[in-house]
């Protein structure tokens, strides 16, 4: 038995054939087409049904079915569009005026292609061929058509758009993360370059593994800051880095961890969004009172939930309300990156007193 195979020419020749016959699919002139096969099959089976007569019935709507395009197509794409919704007396006018005019060929032409018995549909026969009855029927069926259409026609362009809407929504949503992302770089790295100046003045023999740090730091801020989402273990990694890195700077006097609670493997967060809040709370303890700064750091997951505590003793060098309005771009671009990110589905509290100032995170993270 001989074994058939199939080339790579085929193969793309295949592949090429789906392709057109999607794009085919895809364009709005098969849509018509269906629409008005399935229309007309509908109506001839059911008149046909009617009448017991099915040959009248094909016969009657092969007359009837350019009428009802000419005219559908009349109202969608001239007269809505010219005089919706600014101008709806002269609109209802002018349709008015067309139905009328259509409902009498389609009299005429089924008088001389199809049947000599004036209206046959109704069990009152009419004599004249022109009777307002008759005439009223046939404008009445008409309207149907085009208002069963122009109903299609509205809810298909009320669907685009919402579509519209919700892809111009997301790509404003998009760019504004964009930039507030572009914010917090330049800002994260003004906070730890200053860290490092302050070292090179001293001459301190941390600034070599200051810059190593400080290298693993950006690599991670240009690298995986634009990305959508990390894991959560490369966050908490960057802000250990983070804060090995202050320690170079402030030595014993640092007093700072994390404490995890639950597993953060296989979960997922938005790059740099806890960040700003360990920031915060080294702009606010670095100045306490004997020299120590010290910081808590809590972590904990609940499932998918994740609880993000930071709480910090306040420096005695600045008033209160300093340090309130002295949050900084860092906190106020995390707290509009959350509501695009979560909407409402986060909670974010700051609690502060005359000692202390704490931030609580909940969000719900992603899975792998």
């Amino acid at each position: 038995m001989e074994a058939f195979t199939i080339s790579s020419s085929e193969k793309e020749s295949t592949a090429d054939i789906k392709k057109a016959v999607i794009r085919f699919v895809k364009k709005p002139l098969v849509y018509h087409l269906v629409f008005w096969i399935g229309y007309f099959l509908f109506n001839t089976l059911r008149w046909g049904s009617y009448f017991d007569d099915y040959w009248y019935s094909l016969r009657s709507n092969l007359v009837e079915f350019p009428i009802h395009i000419i005219l559908v197509y009349i109202n969608l794409y001239y007269l809505l569009p010219r005089y919706i919704p600014n101008r709806l007396p002269k609109y209802l006018v002018l349709l008015f005026f067309a139905i009328l005019a259509m409902s009498l060929v389609r009299i005429v032409l089924n008088y001389q292609f199809v049947t000599t018995e004036v209206w046959r549909e109704s069990v009152i026969k009419e004599q004249s061929l022109f009777g307002f009855n008759y005439i009223i029927a046939v404008f009445i069926g008409e309207l149907y058509v085009v208002g069963l259409t122009t109903a299609i026609k509205l809810i298909i362009d009320w669907v685009r758009t919402q579509r519209r809407a919700r892809e111009l929504e997301r790509r404003n949503h998009e760019t504004e993360l964009s930039f507030l992302r572009s914010q917090v770089q330049p800002h994260f790295f003004f906070n730890t370059l200053n860290n490092l100046y302050s070292l090179t003045l001293d001459k301190s023999d941390k600034a070599p593994e200051t810059v190593l740090k400080l290298s693993d730091l950006m690599s991670y801020v240009i690298y995986k800051g634009k990305n959508n989402q990390v894991s959560l273990p490369e966050e908490v990694t960057h802000i250990q880095n983070y804060i090995d890195l202050e320690r170079l700077r402030y030595g014993d006097n640092l007093i700072a961890e994390i404490n995890i609670s639950g597993n953060i493997q296989g979960k997922f967060i938005p790059p740099l969004i806890l960040m700003p809040f360990v920031e915060n709370s080294f702009k606010h303890g670095a100045h306490y009172k004997n020299g120590a700064i010290p910081i808590s750091i809590n972590l904990s997951l609940n499932g998918n939930v994740l609880y993000f505590k930071v709480k910090n003793s306040k420096g005695r060098s600045k008033s209160s309300h300093e340090q309130s309005s002295n949050s900084g771009i860092g906190i106020q671009n995390t707290l509009r990156r959350l509501e695009l990110l979560y909407d409402k589905n986060f909670n974010l509290d700051i609690i502060e007193d005359e000692r202390t100032y704490q931030i609580s995170l909940k969000i719900t993270l992603d899975e792998d």
